[in-house]
């Protein structure tokens, strides 16, 4: 049995096809779903989301949001969501390494919470393209 993942942004269905596995970013940890999974709904963090159909594994950078499980579908709402094909490389290596040196300069807490929502969008972003060179 399979599940049926449906993953929206607020201007269009970024992915919808069914999926034999997901591991989702949550706001405590990385949570595996497999088929019968128990209902829930769970907040997302920023992250990377791993989506396993036909036993390959495709990476996907998700900028916070929100999952609803139950009976076999996965719908995930999030703010933003890209994948391999629209990150360019070497500009997410050059914003990852930014992102880490400001959030390692940040001094007060309004500039620590700004430069981490960066370091994670900018380091979702990176692990994704890495994820394709790892292969």
């Amino acid at each position: 049995m399979t599940l049926q993942v449906c993953i929206m942004t607020p201007d269009r269905i970024f992915w919808n096809d069914q999926a034999e596995e997901i591991i989702l970013p949550t706001n405590t940890g990385q949570m595996g779903v497999l088929s019968n999974h128990a209902p829930l709904i769970t907040a997302l963090d920023i992250g990377v989301t791993l989506i396993r159909s036909k036993s390959e594994w495709i990476p996907v950078a998700l900028m916070g949001g929100f999952a609803l499980i139950k009976q076999n579908q996965v719908t995930i709402l999030v703010n933003e969501a890209e994948s391999v094909k629209t990150i360019e490389p070497e500009q997410a290596e050059l914003a990852f390494q930014q992102a880490k040196e400001k959030l390692e300069q940040a001094q007060g807490e309004k500039q620590r919470v700004e430069a981490t929502v960066v370091f994670k969008r900018a380091r979702a972003r990176y692990q994704v393209v890495k994820q394709l060179t790892l292969k």
